[in-house]
């Protein structure tokens, strides 16, 4: 892969939202996830050296757009916590 290849794909990975106060945060792609009939999107804050990710639910508003929803449920967060686990399991390591 090309440098600039390389350099796209990693700028790519950074997702950027407004908070509630207006405010942008960054956080970097690490992976969508199906459970239960819904999307959730895997995110570990950019700028900060927390290694918690966070998990959002994907909510569809029309063909072009989504809301993106914290997720309240530990059940919801607890299985697809589970199935990123899986996906990374030859790649992360994770503390139990």
């Amino acid at each position: 892969m090309e440098e600039k290849d390389l350099l796209q794909e990693e700028e790519s990975s950074i997702i950027t939202f407004v908070d509630e106060n207006g405010e942008e945060v960054a956080f970097e792609y690490l992976d969508c996830i199906e459970y239960q009939g819904k999307e959730y999107l895997c995110l570990l804050p950019a700028d900060e050296e927390s290694s918690e990710i966070v998990i959002l639910e994907i909510e569809p508003v029309d063909e072009e757009n989504e809301n993106y929803l914290a997720v309240e449920d530990e059940a919801v967060l607890e299985g697809v916590y589970a199935i990123f686990k899986e996906h990374f399991k030859d790649i992360l390591q994770f503390e139990d």
